[in-house]
């Protein structure tokens, strides 16, 4: 069982729902990302996505892409980012995906990757733009290496291709909550419980909601009908604006999830 799975059976045995934030590795720079990361985990956090940053984010709005650009002008590739990841597990077990397009990865080196996240103590590698064959492909070589690739589903995804998708899923589905580039929104799409419920029919793999969760009513509809809510914007932007960004997500955290902060995760 991955550490992924893990946290999601804990998660299931203390009859609550998951906590996922998203934060861009390298903004504003790759100490004050360590000290995010760790904060995060403190509040209680039960994954951490942790983007790698690309200079065309095709599925990324305004915020993360000005994230990325604010990373890459600091240097942060591939490397430093499992750096990261490296120093983070050294103090902390609660599981990270990489949330990354391919081409870094490709110019990486897949065989690399695979055996510099391994080390590092990564658990899970989400890739926006790879489908079908392909991200089966990867998903079953990293399997290996106890890295899940975890599967993105979206409102528009049919259900053949649903099926599809689930049959190779590993560690949990990611359901986009609608259609479009990620950002914080004020209201969640119905569509994404109609998601959830389709998905449901064809894996057993807990589902958590992203893109566009950003307030704590957000959150609590999310947990009436999926296992997990993963907020990433919305964070993104706390980071972007605060002059300490470590304090700026230690409050937004504790005023969105309050009750989860206080608790250290036991909402």
């Amino acid at each position: 069982m991955s550490r992924i799975q893990e946290t999601f059976s804990q998660i299931a045995q203390r009859g609550r729902k998951g906590f996922i934030p998203f934060v861009t590795a390298g903004d504003p720079d790759l100490d004050t990302s360590l000290s995010i990361i760790l904060k995060l985990a403190e509040l209680g956090a039960d994954i951490i996505e942790l983007g790698v940053p690309f200079s065309d984010p095709m599925a990324d709005g305004p915020t993360i892409q000005r994230s990325s650009e604010r990373a890459l002008e600091n240097g942060t590739t591939l490397r430093t980012v499992i750096d990261l990841a490296s120093e983070f597990r050294k103090q902390s077990d609660v599981p990270i995906v990489l949330f990354s397009y391919f081409n870094p990865i490709l110019r990486f080196g897949l065989d690399e990757f695979e055996n510099a996240a391994s080390k590092a103590g990564i658990d899970g590698l989400l890739l926006t733009d790879v489908i079908e064959n392909e991200a089966a492909a990867i998903s079953e070589r990293l399997a290996a290496k106890n890295i899940d690739v975890i599967s993105l589903i979206a409102p528009t995804t049919t259900d053949e291709r649903l099926k599809a998708i689930c049959e190779h899923a590993r560690g949990f589905i990611y359901a986009v909550s609608r259609a479009g580039v990620t950002g914080a929104r004020q209201e969640t799409s119905s569509t994404a419980e109609t998601l959830v419920k389709r998905a449901t029919q064809f894996t057993d793999l807990p589902i958590a909601v992203g893109f566009g969760i950003s307030t704590a009513d957000q959150i609590a509809d999310v947990w009436e009908y999926a296992d997990a809510a993963v907020v990433g914007s919305a964070i993104v932007s706390e980071i972007e604006k605060a002059q300490d960004p470590v304090a700026g997500v230690d409050r937004f955290v504790r005023q969105l999830l309050p009750q989860f902060a206080k608790t250290g995760g036991e909402n």
